[in-house]
């Protein structure tokens, strides 16, 4: 007996509003629910098993297409493909290709989103947020992030390579991230773009890191004593903070984040955690005598040594601000470096350096270590693994008592035998 098909009749598919399932033959079913909601279905068995594939609103597909859509699918079982399964992977595949329609700037926010807790301060947040947004948005943000090939990459960096080689520089790099994050995504394929080994230094000039990079003006080390009397006549906490970024060589967020709970005064040591170091190690400074007596100059009135408005800690501009006045007060600037330039907070770091290295005998690691850096090469790092402490318990002695004595134009000779 052959199946009946086309048992329903369009007049019937607008007419019926009792609730219930009305079979057209072939698997088709005008589905009428309780809230007199009408749509298509297609029941179908397979391997023992009752399925239903909805097939969409009656407003929507009329009963002939209905029926076509039922007849596409009765194909299918025909071929021994189960159609609601078919169905449901033409969808993924729909999805994923409107996933792949990610712009670039869509890309960047989310690469960003992702990171952004990895990142030490809000600084490097912008940095980021600010340099995709001004040189990568207006090329390319708009695209596709699939769609970023070389030749665009090419035309954000040109115009800033050579004129604005750090940001260039850095911005690259940015771009290589977020395309990177896109081809782990699954939202582009293929090679980066804007990786530079072996593609992009074929077509960007090689611009050494010394031509990027631009030192931080600092003064002469042989004027140390004289800058720090004049910060000693100042008022303020920004100057104390000033002072003791000297005395211990540190970085000037990790003076202005200072707390007392850091401090142990019994073993005259600083312990800055490992969570406000850049290197993300803790850092233990020794603290000369000069550091001692500034730090019991301080009123023990909160959490922080050097607070801020409201008790937070310093701005980062604070201390630069102080450096700033101190030129400003002259017929012409006073603390500036050999080219006249005005000299930064970052610059006493490499005041200190220089003075380690031109008056002392101090192993360079030792001055390294002081400064809190990497050791440059990795077999040195695997053999030299202790952090030096009381070379450079010796060493900011030294430091601290030149800071605070040294005459202008002296040069002052501290030559040790290297320790053992």
């Amino acid at each position: 007996m052959v199946r009946q098909i086309g048992k329903l009749t369009a007049l019937q598919v607008t007419k019926l509003t009792k609730p219930g399932l009305y079979g057209d033959g072939g698997g088709l079913t005008l589905q009428i629910t309780k809230a007199g909601v009408k749509s298509w279905l297609f029941r179908f068995m397979r391997e023992g098993k009752a399925y239903g594939m909805g097939l969409g609103a009656t407003h929507t597909f009329s009963l002939a297409e209905a029926r076509q859509k039922a007849l596409a699918a009765r194909k299918l079982l025909a071929d021994g493909l189960n159609p609601l399964t078919e169905k449901k992977q033409k969808l993924l595949v729909m999805a994923l290709e409107r996933a792949r329609m990610m712009s670039f700037d869509q890309c960047s926010k989310a690469y960003i989103e992702a990171h952004k807790t990895s990142w030490k301060n809000a600084k490097h947040l912008d940095q980021w947020t600010n340099t995709l947004a001004t040189y990568a948005s207006p090329v390319f943000g708009h695209l596709p992030v699939a769609e970023i090939d070389t030749a665009l990459v090419v035309k954000c960096l040109g115009p800033i390579w050579q004129t604005k080689t750090e940001t260039a520089s850095r911005l690259r790099g940015r771009i290589e991230s977020v395309l990177g994050w896109a081809t782990t995504s699954g939202y582009r394929t293929g090679e980066n773009p804007a990786r530079w080994k072996g593609h992009l230094e074929n077509l960007l000039a090689n611009i050494s890191k010394t031509s990027r990079t631009k030192n931080h003006p600092s003064i002469p080390w042989q004027r140390i004593g004289d800058f720090m009397a004049a910060l000693k006549a100042r008022e303020g906490n920004a100057s104390r903070a000033m002072a003791l970024t000297i005395l211990t060589a540190c970085r000037s967020g990790e003076v202005r984040g200072a707390q007392w709970s850091e401090f142990d005064f019994k073993e005259k040591v600083w312990t800055i955690p490992a969570s406000r170091m850049k290197a993300h190690r803790e850092h233990q400074v020794p603290l000369s005598e000069a550091a001692l007596a500034l730090l019991a100059s301080m009123p023990h009135s909160g959490k922080f040594v050097f607070p801020g408005t409201k008790g937070q800690p310093l701005s980062d501009m604070s201390l630069t601000a102080v450096i700033r006045r101190m030129n400003s007060e002259g017929s012409k600037p006073v603390w500036v470096d050999a080219a006249g330039e005005g000299i930064t907070v970052h610059g006493f770091r490499s005041t200190f350096r220089m003075w380690t290295a031109e008056t002392t005998a101090y192993p360079r690691e030792v001055a390294e270590h002081a400064l809190a850096h990497k050791l440059p090469d990795a077999v040195e790092r695997a053999y030299q693994r202790g952090t030096q402490f009381l070379k450079r318990q010796a060493l900011m002695a030294e430091w601290g008592v030149y800071c605070t004595t040294a005459k202008t134009g002296a040069i002052v000779s501290t030559i040790h035998a290297e320790q053992t």
